[in-house]
């Protein structure tokens, strides 16, 4: 028994491979959507630099983009040879120059300078890295916190500091600042959990230099007892011991990869990337047995902001509600994959260019990793119904997988792009990293006097109630551009009239959102199927064809709508927004989000009441955790998964996959039936 489970084992884990070892096409064009090359970062850091020396100006870019391509012209050109058609590729950048805003679009290929205008409304532009090194040094050589950090008895040299952005509370001007925190790294490397609470401290990154300063008191620094998480310093006894995973793969992958273009089974899409939102998928296509066709699903999806509010409205806390994507940047903030650890061993890697402060290119290698996945049921039935006859049909399935992982100071987020054969798309995310800690004059539970605003996780440590909000951006086009967003309620019928033994049963109503605040759906309100449907394309018995979301368990804000954080955030306020596409309608928060007033945002724009029925439509789908913390999350927290299915619904005539074979056992040394 026990070598028959062994070799059914090893016939699943035996089409990975141990190297990835994928069949990458030679790239003989660049596609429209690919990310800035090096050399195109360059270019557009030569021509701004040309325009603004740095002798006479001081410059800095918090952006370098591309500019979106038309749509149209790019779905023509997917439809056309690329040899016989190209579309100009252009930048849009944003840089700081003399204090100003800057927004400029250049022309790649002409390697000029098509427009300059200075920003004059509320917000800032995402954070440079450079800009927050700067800043976190400042209170290392300012004598009132070298003060502070005595009269607390701690060592100067064991303390670090980070940036945290400020938002917005009513203010009618503000200037570009940063609240800095402090924290031990003395006997472990884990700063998050020890922090020094009490000291405010805010820096101008203008002038590059602290503006306020504030010690409120002295609290207890968190011990560093129990906090390690390196596993070259932890010690016996170790936890439940994990067999070795050797994995083969005979055939190969069974993706190709051409330059930033993936092929797998029946799907190919588009990866592409960008500084703030990280991952993209475009062009997402799935081909259709019957037809003998491919068939478009969704133009573009990536996550478009990242809304974090705390729940502490003390001075230490108040202001902790980041927008991670806006202020931070996604693509700044994504880290290289770790082979055999983020990714599995039949993982390729795929490397790109982000910019610096100066508007160089430096290279992030493995930003992506795409894998298949193995071992879980496609689809299956037993059959016992048929007298004297039992039979089992089953179907492994095989997935594939785009991942990164975006880590913003003490959260790191698992983001997934997965694609299944049977037409499903599968975004998403799980956060792991450290939680949020204040330092507390408390050990016990029973010594809590007052609302801390958070869960005493080990003596002194106070994690903070927090939230987290995804809104995606998934330009759905379901066999065209012209689409419709179908809500089908739930109704239940009461039987009155004795034609049934039945009192009641349920059915649906279906009706097309007209407008945009048709469209804004809270979820869990009424039961309620939600799908975006091509009405001018039928199946045989005439269903739309169309694409359904199915949703994770659903997050609502909890902050009231004319607190500063929830003007900011207001397009929370809604699990499900659809607007007409507008190619300048991109990031939820605003394109300027630090201490921006919440006046450029989904919740702002969709005020239109925009007519949004056969159309060319994007659905904003926002996925969120309340994470109340507890012990198991310190002092490093497992997985918190959450995510939702984008699933065909009525765009195939049948199972698109029930003559999809499971992939051959494989037999594995050692191992016998």
């Amino acid at each position: 028994m026990a070598s028959t489970m062994k070799f059914m084992l090893f016939s699943v884990l035996s089409l990975i491979s141990f190297q990835a070892v994928v069949s990458i096409a030679p790239l003989q064009f660049q596609h429209p959507l690919d990310p800035l090359t090096k050399e195109e970062i360059t270019l557009v850091q030569t021509i701004v630099l040309k325009k603004y020396p740095t002798s006479k100006n001081r410059l800095a870019f918090h952006y370098i983009g591309l500019d979106d391509p038309d749509k149209a012209a790019v779905l023509k050109w997917e439809s056309l040879k690329p040899t016989l058609m190209t579309i100009p590729r252009k930048s849009f950048t944003i840089a700081i120059i003399n204090s100003q805003s800057h927004e400029i679009l250049i022309d790649l290929k002409a390697r000029r300078m098509l427009s300059d205008n200075v920003y004059t409304g509320h917000g800032f532009p995402t954070l440079s890295v450079e800009e927050q090194t700067a800043a976190i040094e400042l209170p290392l050589k300012y004598g009132p916190f070298i003060e502070s950090v005595k009269k607390r008895g701690l060592n100067l040299s064991e303390v670090v500091c980070s940036t945290f952005s400020m938002g917005w509370f009513g203010e009618t001007k503000a200037a570009r600042t940063v609240r800095v925190d402090s924290f031990m790294k003395e006997s472990s490397p884990n700063i998050w959990v020890r922090p020094i609470t009490g000291i405010i401290i805010v820096v101008d990154l203008e002038l590059m230099k602290i503006v306020e300063y504030h010690d409120r008191g002295v609290e207890p620094v968190p011990t560093a007892e129990n906090t390690e998480y390196r596993a070259a310093f932890l010690k016996p006894p170790f936890g439940p011991k994990q067999k070795s995973l050797a994995t083969h793969q005979p055939q190969g992958p069974g993706f190709q990869i051409s330059g930033h273009s993936v092929s797998w089974a029946n799907w190919k899409f588009h990866i592409g990337f960008d500084v703030r939102a990280g991952a993209i998928i475009s062009l997402a296509s799935i081909y259709d047995l019957e037809k003998h066709k491919s068939r478009r699903v969704l133009y573009k999806g990536y996550i478009s902001e990242l809304f974090v509010p705390y729940q502490d409205p003390t001075d230490d806390f108040y202001f902790k509600t980041f927008f991670d994507a806006g202020e931070f940047g996604f693509g700044l903030s994504t880290v290289s994959l770790v082979p055999n650890r983020d990714c599995p061993s039949n993982a390729h890697f795929i490397d790109t260019y982000i910019h610096t402060g100066d508007g160089s290119p430096s290279l992030l290698k493995n930003a992506v990793c795409v894998f298949e996945k193995y071992g879980d049921i496609m689809w299956r039935h037993t059959e016992t119904g048929i007298p004297n006859e039992t039979f089992v049909e089953a179907r492994t399935e095989v997935n594939l997988i785009v991942r990164t992982v975006v880590t913003v100071g003490n959260y790191d987020n698992i983001i997934d792009w997965e694609f299944k054969a049977s037409g499903s798309i599968k975004p998403a995310i799980a956060l792991s990293g450290i939680l949020e800690i204040k330092g507390a004059d408390i050990k016990h539970k029973n010594e809590i006097k007052e609302d801390q605003h958070g869960i005493l996780v080990s003596a002194n440590s106070i994690a903070v109630y927090h939230d987290h909000f995804y809104i995606y951006y998934l330009d759905l086009d379901i066999d065209g551009v012209e689409n419709s967003f179908e809500k089908t309620t739930l109704k239940t019928v009461r039987v009155t009239d004795g034609s049934s033994k039945r009192k009641s049963y349920w059915t649906t109503e279906s009706e097309f959102a007209k407008t945009e605040s048709d469209a804004k759906i809270i979820i869990g309100a009424t039961p309620s199927e939600l799908a975006i449907v091509n009405p001018n394309k039928h199946t045989a018995v005439g269903n739309d064809v169309g694409y359904r979301l199915i949703p994770a368990l659903p997050a609502h804000p909890l902050l009231t709508e004319d607190d500063y954080p929830q003007i900011r955030g207001a397009f929370t306020n809604y699990n499900v927004w659809v607007t007409p596409y507008n190619r300048t309608e991109k990031w939820a928060g605003g394109l300027f989000v630090d201490h921006s007033h919440g006046d450029d945002t989904l919740a702002v724009w969709t005020k239109k009441n925009r007519d949004i029925v056969n159309k060319d439509i994007v659905m904003w789908h926002v996925v969120g955790i309340h994470h109340v913390p507890c012990q198991e999350d310190f002092p490093m927290m497992p997985l918190l998964s959450t995510g939702f299915e984008l699933r065909p619904t009525n765009f195939f005539e049948r199972n698109p996959v029930l003559k999809t074979l499971s992939p051959k056992d494989v037999a594995w040394p050692g191992c016998h039936k």
